[in-house]
């Protein structure tokens, strides 16, 4: 296609969304009131697309841009002294929200530049940007009829997603919406934040609901095709996943499609594998890091701050170093996810200078090496000790490996040990004559000629072409519910490698070819270390795997005396980065819940419990128990620590197992919250229990 050709089609589609968006503006201009409304259900659409087709521009994009923006940039992270807060501020620093409110009428960002946004994104390499079109302070930066608590509503009067919209059709970068479902303006949302005088008295929030979906049909029928809706904001307990796999149907049906995340659910930033499989949402959002082994049979996506805030904080300046930066997007492409890198703008609108320094460092690297980027798929090493890998398919049955060299090597010769293939061409990314690397074969590992010294200190890419699917000898999996057992246990053992046979032992030696093929599981009765090893005929063609499976007595149960339903709690108040001593503080306040309720909180952050009393088990068996808490949270059967999940970090849940005999457990579970949403959740599975919340009727405590 002509530059002249591609530039008309370009400037046809750019005044199509120009003209839609501007009838829709006209639309919204006859409006006589701002009133809600309720919105009509739209009709579903009958050809619905498939996943694959929907997530595949997605797939292949791999790198998008964040922007957290609203009325939360005017203090800039500062309230009464403290210059810490960042786009949480209102609930934080505990705000009123008439006061709050007045920001409204200093919001006037007289430099912000969409065209310029946009196209740093296209140079830093990004091929989408999400948007937060409303936060959690209920604040929108588009022009809707739903409230008057939006952007025309201020000083700068001016729709922003209809001009970030705009901008994205002539640079070729997909437009994608955030929208929170929390909402601590609306009048109808609840829960209220605890520490507000605001009385809930006649507050509905299925009228809420409807709220919601009335500005949901406005984001996605008055700006054009949008990409990604992204919500967040899901995990208090007003919302759960009949609510969120309705308003999935709902956005789907506006717009098919589209791809949402998976925060529309009760789903949370961080999830395992399991979890993730009957998650709603279509990619899981790990938040601030990065899964060791990626979220295996999911899409997914990590979003990350280039600072400590989301928000624009002008007293944060611990920006993470741009080649940090680059190695994390590679790290994040290498187990087949996409990078969400945010930008916190000023209330002028511009972006932070160092925000566009690392941008236009990413985009330097991304200009010569972004081929190892889009559209490729995890790499099939389990581990690199000098980098990580990406791959992508060829035609005539090759398939192409990019090796992202981190650490150069010294000798100048990069080992890729265990892969079996045979070797085509190989040459440096970087290198435009595409000059020949010498590769030679040492048993299982090929061996590349490198030159003195690299391209990029950062990441240089090697490019691979190898006969065939990647064959890595990786060794097979050996593994079951949990390692310790009291009666038996099935034990599975496989590989996912095409033409071998999986064989083991039982004995302690190594696998040989005369050993038992492994079919499905292997069935122990007593304590027993399973060895595996992949073989091709005789010909060994992986490392040895082992993993030892211990039979336990379960822990006797206790007899407390008299007790009765619930626990008993101990709450405290303070700046937490870990979990507190709670017996060498006094507590703020003491008493009884039915199970493992933060209901009893006097503030939204800063606080910890710890729960104490009984669980009553109903068979003898091992017991696998589940701890998701945003922060740090612990759980204990009598003095064991089952569960580890301290420290700061988003929702995450962590397991951990113990054979238990039939009775009563002394049970203790504590967690704290620093900042931003909290949640604790404990569950239990196990001794012929399906996985389940643990109910009330099981918790216990002395009378």
């Amino acid at each position: 296609m002509s530059r002249a050709t591609l530039a008309a089609r370009v400037a046809v589609i750019t005044a199509g969304l120009a003209c839609a968006l501007q009838v829709a503006s006209d639309n919204r201009a006859r409006a006589t009131t701002r009133a809600s409304t309720q919105p009509a259900e739209p009709a579903r659409a009958a050809n619905s697309p498939s996943a694959d087709a929907r997530m595949e521009w997605w797939r292949k994009a791999r790198l998008g841009m964040f922007i957290h923006w609203g009325l939360y940039a005017i203090p800039a992270g500062e309230w009464n002294g403290r210059t810490d807060y960042g786009e949480w501020i209102r609930n934080n620093a505990r705000i009123p929200i008439d006061e709050y409110d007045r920001f409204r009428n200093r919001f006037s960002p007289t430099r912000f530049d969409p065209a310029a946004w946009v196209r740093l994104a296209r140079q830093a390499g990004m091929k989408y940007i999400v948007i937060t079109t409303k936060h959690h302070d209920g604040f929108c930066l588009f022009d809707s009829k739903e409230t008057d608590f939006d952007v025309m509503a201020t000083p700068f009067a001016r729709d922003i997603l209809r001009a970030l919209a705009l901008a994205c059709a002539k640079e070729g970068i997909r437009i994608c919406w955030y929208y929170s479902i929390m909402d601590w303006h609306h009048p109808d949302y609840l829960p209220r934040r605890d520490w507000e005088n605001r009385s809930a008295e006649g507050a509905d929030f299925e009228r809420y609901v409807q709220y919601m979906k009335g500005q949901l049909r406005e984001l996605l029928g008055n700006y054009g095709r949008v990409g990604v809706m992204w919500f967040d904001g899901q995990w208090e307990g007003t919302w759960n996943d009949e609510r969120g796999k309705d308003l999935y149907a709902y956005v789907r049906s506006l717009q098919p499609d589209i791809i949402v995340n998976n925060r529309v659910g009760r789903g949370s930033s961080q999830v395992g594998a399991a979890q993730a499989r009957d998650a709603v949402g279509d990619f899981e959002t790990p938040e601030q890091e990065i899964p060791a082994a990626g979220v295996p049979g999911r899409d997914w996506e990590t979003c990350m701050t280039m600072n400590d805030n989301w928000g624009y904080n002008r007293a944060d300046e611990n920006f993470k170093a741009g080649g940090d930066l680059i190695r994390k997007l590679v790290d994040v492409v290498s187990k087949g996810g996409n990078f969400l890198l945010n930008v916190g703008p000023t209330a002028e609108g511009e972006f932070p200078p160092e925000s566009v320094d690392r941008l236009r460092a990413i985009g330097r690297w991304m200009g010569v090496n972004g081929e190892s980027i889009y559209a490729t798929q995890a790499g099939p090493f389990s581990a690199l000790r000098w980098g990580r890998a990406t791959q992508k398919p060829l035609p005539r049955g090759l398939t192409r490996l990019y090796l992202h060299v981190f650490d150069w090597p010294r000798g100048g010769t990069l080992i890729v040990g265990g892969i079996l293939n045979e070797p085509g061409s190989a040459y440096l990314l970087a290198d435009r004559a595409r000059t020949p690397l010498a590769v030679t074969r040492k048993e299982d590992a090929l061996r590349i000629q490198l030159p003195a010294t690299p391209p990029d200190p950062i990441d240089s890419v090697v490019v691979l072409d190898v006969v065939g699917k990647p064959d890595v000898t990786i060794a097979p999996a050996v593994a079951a519910d949990t390692d310790v057992f009291v009666d038996d246990l099935e034990v599975t053992v496989r590989s996912n490698r095409e033409n071998v046979q999986v064989r083991y032992t039982t004995d302690g030696s190594d696998p040989k070819p005369a050993s038992p093929v492994a079919v499905g599981t292997v069935h122990i009765a007593d304590t027993t270390t399973i060895r595996a090893r992949a073989f091709r005929g005789a010909r060994p063609v992986s490392p040895v795997s082992a993993a030892t499976f211990t039979k336990v007595a379960p822990r006797p149960a206790e007899r407390p005396g008299q007790v009765e339903r619930g626990l008993r709690f101990d709450y405290l108040e303070g700046d937490f980065n870990r979990l507190p001593d709670f017996d060498a503080v006094a507590p703020t306040r003491t008493g009884m819940v039915d199970g493992f309720d933060l209901g009893p909180r006097l503030r939204e952050t800063r606080f910890a419990f710890r729960f104490r009393g009984f669980i009553s088990v109903p068979r003898y068996g091992g017991y696998r128990f589940f701890v998701r808490s945003d922060d740090g949270s612990r759980l204990w059967i009598g003095d064991q620590l089952v569960v580890e999940n301290d420290g700061l970090h988003s929702s995450r849940e962590e397991s951990g197992v113990i054979a238990l005999a039939a009775g009563l457990h002394p049970i203790t579970v504590a967690m704290f919250e620093q900042s931003g949403g909290f949640e604790l959740r404990v569950s239990y599975a196990g001794a012929a229990l399906a996985r389940q919340a643990v109910p009330a009727e099981a918790l216990f405590r002395p009378r």
